[in-house]
C-alpha cells in the first residue's frame, strides 16, 4: 500500500487518465435503467454503468495500485472514500475525500457530497459499508427494475435478484410473498411454491389470509395438471400444423434471452389469453401470436411458453436440469429427450421428426468435425 497522501493522489490523478479519458469509461445517464449496468462483467464489455458499479470497479484497480478506498453507501449515489487524516488519529467524515466513479473520478468535500443529491444527511450516511451491504444494494436495484416492467424478461430479473436477495436474507417475509407469487405467475413447480407458503406461515402466522389464497390456488393447480389425462392428440401432418418446426424432445435455446429448454408440448399459435399475450408484450413480436408456441421446460426450473421464432436449436445440447422432466421424458440421449408413453400418445408423429432433426443438425455437424 502507498503511505504517502501526495503519491496516492499522483495514481489516482493517472487512474483517472487511463479509466476515463483514454478507455473511454462513464456513467450511463442515458440508459440508467437498464440491468445490465449492474453486472460487472457487462461494465466491463460496455464501458458503462452506474454509480454503484462504477465505483466498484474504481475502488478494485485503486486498491491493486495501492490506495486504500473504501466504499460509503451514500443516499442515491454511491460513493468511495479516500482517508487524508494521520493514521491512528480520530477521524471524523471531514478528514475524507470522497470520490464519484460516477463522474469520471470528481473528488468531493462533505458539503458537496450533499449537493450531489440535493439533500443534507447525517454523519452515518458517509460510513464505510461491508461486502453483503455493497451486494445487497446491488441487488436491491436489481429487485426494482424487475419490479418495473411486467415483460417475461423482466419476470426473470425479478426472479433471479429474489433468489439472490433472499440467499442472503431468507426470512423476509414480503419478499417471500413476491417470490411465491411470481413462481406461481411463471408456471414454476408449484410444490415448491407450497415450501415457500409454509416458510411463510412459519415466520408471520398473520399472513395467513394471503397464504391461504395462494395455497388454495396452489392446490388446484396441482389437481389440473394430475386431471391433465384425455387431451387433444396432435398430428404433425395435420394441415394446421403446417407451421411447426420443432418437435418434443429437442434441446433448444432461446434467442433473446439465452436460457437452455427442452419442448414438451406446442401449439399452432399461441393459445394463453388477451392478458397474458399483453403483460408477454407478444404484439411486438414480428409474427405476433399468430405462430407457433412451445411449452419448454427451461434450466432453471421454469416453465415457459416461447414464441417459435425465438427458439433455435442449441447446436450443444446437454441435459436440462428440472424437476417435471422425469413427468414428460423417459432418458436423455445425448442430442434430446425420450418421450415417455403419455407424451407420446400425445405428439405420435414428432419423435419420428426428432430422429430426422437429429441426423440432419447433429450428425451434419460431427461430420464438419472429423473434417
Amino acid at each position: 500500500m502507498i503511505m504517502e497522501i501526495e503519491l496516492q493522489s499522483q495514481v489516482l490523478d493517472a487512474m483517472n487518465y487511463v479509466l476515463y479519458d483514454q478507455l473511454k469509461f462513464k456513467g450511463n445517464r442515458m440508459d440508467y435503467y437498464n440491468a445490465l449496468n449492474l453486472y460487472m462483467h457487462q461494465v466491463l464489455i460496455r464501458r458503462t454503468g452506474i454509480p454503484i458499479s462504477m465505483s466498484l470497479l474504481y475502488l478494485t484497480i485503486a486498491r491493486q495500485l495501492g490506495v486504500p478506498l473504501e466504499p460509503v453507501n451514500f443516499p442515491s449515489h454511491f460513493l468511495l472514500r479516500w482517508c487524508q487524516g494521520a493514521e491512528g488519529a480520530t477521524l471524523d467524515i471531514f478528514d475524507y475525500i470522497y470520490i464519484d466513479a460516477f463522474g469520471k473520478g470528481k473528488q468531493l468535500t462533505v458539503k458537496e457530497c450533499e449537493y450531489l443529491i440535493g439533500q443534507h444527511v447525517t454523519a452515518a450516511l458517509y460510513g464505510v459499508v461491508n461486502v453483503k451491504k455493497v451486494l445487497q444494494r446491488m441487488v436491491g436495484n436489481l429487485l426494482s427494475l424487475g419490479k418495473r416492467e411486467g415483460i417475461d424478461q423482466s419476470y426473470q430479473l425479478l426472479r433471479d435478484s429474489l433468489d439472490l436477495y433472499l440467499a442472503m436474507y431468507p426470512d423476509q417475509v414480503q419478499l417471500l410473498l413476491l417470490q411465491a407469487r411470481l413462481y406461481f405467475h411463471l408456471g414454476i413447480w408449484p410444490e415448491k411454491v407450497l415450501d415457500i407458503l409454509q416458510h411463510i406461515q412459519t415466520l408471520d402466522p398473520g399472513q395467513h389470509g394471503a397464504v391461504g389464497y395462494l395455497v388454495q390456488h396452489t392446490l388446484e393447480h396441482i389437481e389440473r395438471k394430475k386431471e391433465e389425462v384425455g387431451v387433444e392428440v396432435k398430428l404433425r401432418s395435420d394441415e394446421k400444423h403446417r407451421d411447426v418446426c420443432y418437435s418434443i424432445g429437442l434441446i433448444m435455446k432461446h434467442k433473446r434471452y439465452g436460457y437452455n429448454c427442452v419442448i414438451y408440448g406446442w401449439d399452432p399459435t399461441c393459445m394463453m389469453g388477451h392478458e397474458w399475450i399483453r403483460n408477454m408484450n407478444v404484439h411486438s413480436l414480428p409474427h405476433g401470436h399468430h405462430q407457433p408456441f412451445y411449452n419448454v421446460l427451461v434450466e432453471d426450473g421454469s416453465c415457459r411458453y416461447a414464441a417459435q421464432e425465438n427458439l433455435e436449436y442449441n447446436v450443444e445440447p446437454q441435459e436440462i436440469s428440472h424437476p417435471d422432466v422425469g413427468r414428460y421424458f423417459s432418458e436423455f440421449t445425448g442430442t434430446h429427450y425420450i418421450p415417455n408413453a403419455e407424451l407420446e400418445i400425445r405428439y405420435p408423429e414428432d419423435l419420428e421428426l426428432v430422429y430426422e432433426t437429429v441426423q440432419n443438425i447433429y450428425s451434419a455437424k460431427k461430420e464438419n468435425i472429423d473434417e
